[in-house]
């Protein structure tokens, strides 16, 4: 089982965001490579705390984390977090270290200390319809994406610059004394190199846009609004960069007959007066296929029937909702004649006149066991 976020940090659930960034800062400088070189647990130490603030820093990341807890991220993709590598870690994150690490950050990506500073491509965003029956079941979409790629055949070398670091140092003097700053390198980018053949067709930084096939694992539960995330399938970066995530927004379908809410479904039944009266057998949907239901002879319209775990799936892992089937009794409106002298006949029968039991639940109390 996967620890907790904020227990890899060590603070708790109510903690500010100032406190869970100083909380990973310390963590981060504890297990840096740079400290543990050719530590495993270290550098493993050192991805767990980078996964959790990843998550945790983001207040709509850490709601939906609150709310679904690791399952969330479960799937081959996720809101954020899971299967950060130190590339994801040093481009999002090195700013964080100020100068802890020699000025720089974290020095450098691939090397730690010094070596060639690796950006990070940009993110795309696309949106995924899912029916009712692909958000109970969780289901593998496969995609077309627009995304920049490396032109075959383009070479980069060092920029002379910033000899390959990405960024400039400019000392200053002041009354306090000199003081030393670093900036981005302008003429690369910050990705420490630049271009040095570049194919026919593509762009300044060497890339075209190809389209690509992506598969998307979907978990099961996911609702509306909710993003996932497929790592490195965003536009890729000039030069060593890593490519950036292609963020997927889930949209759902509305079903014919079934009402989602939260992991339960709800199913309205219609029966005639007859069927309510002398029982019935009855067909219905359901997210895995059609069911078939018995009435008891004598249901009364507003019974609410339970049919457990035909729901959705839920996202934590704690099995699956129910499906609540609800009774409806269809008066008729227009009687022939026949039909009326019998009714009319019946308002004097006591066998017609309502005698609800004590069993027989309030729309209150209905109410309240759906949400129990």
């Amino acid at each position: 089982m996967k620890e907790d976020y904020y227990e890899i940090l060590g603070v708790s659930k109510s903690a500010s965001a100032a406190e869970i960034k100083k909380a990973y800062r310390k963590k981060a400088i504890e297990y840096h490579p740079d400290k543990n070189p050719g530590d495993p647990k270290a550098e493993e130490m050192f991805k767990k705390a980078a996964e959790a603030y990843e998550v945790l820093s983001d207040a709509d990341k850490r709601a939906k984390y609150d709310q679904f807890g690791h399952a969330a991220f479960e799937g081959g993709a996720g809101f954020g977090g899971g299967g950060m590598n130190m590339d994801d870690i040093f481009s999002q994150f090195g700013d964080i270290f100020g100068s802890a690490f020699g000025g720089g950050g974290f020095g450098g990506f691939g090397g730690f200390g010094g070596g060639q500073r690796r950006v990070k491509g940009s993110n795309l965003r696309i949106r995924v319809k899912l029916t009712l029956e692909e958000v109970a079941n969780g289901v593998e979409k496969k995609v077309k994406v627009r995304r920049k790629k490396q032109a075959p055949g383009v070479t980069y070398k060092t920029c002379p610059t910033c000899n390959g670091s990405g960024q400039v140092t400019k000392i200053t003097n002041t009354i306090l004394g000199r003081m030393q700053t670093a900036t981005t390198c302008s003429t690369c980018g910050g990705a420490g190199q630049s271009i040095d053949k570049r194919p026919s067709g593509a762009d300044a930084q060497g890339l075209i846009m190809e389209e690509e096939t992506v598969s998307i694992q979907i978990p099961a539960g996911v609702e509306e609004g909710m993003q996932l995330k497929v790592s490195g399938k965003g536009n890729e970066a000039p030069g060593n960069g890593i490519a950036g995530d292609l963020l997927v927004a889930i949209e759902t379908v509305e079903h014919d007959t079934l009402k989602r809410e939260g992991d339960n479904l709800h199913y309205d039944l219609y029966i005639s007066f007859s069927e309510a009266v002398l029982g019935s057998s009855k067909e219905i949907d359901t997210v895995g296929g059609k069911v078939r239901i018995k009435l008891e002879p004598g249901i009364q319209s507003g019974k609410i029937l339970r049919l457990r775990g035909k729901g959705i799936s839920s996202i934590n892992g704690y099995g699956s909702g129910d499906l609540l089937v609800h009774v409806n009794v269809w008066t008729p409106k227009e009687l022939n004649r026949e039909q009326k002298e019998f009714f009319e006949r019946m308002q004097t029968d006591e066998n017609f006149a309502p005698k609800p039991e004590k069993t027989d639940k309030s729309f209150f109390e209905k109410v309240k066991d759906m949400f129990s």
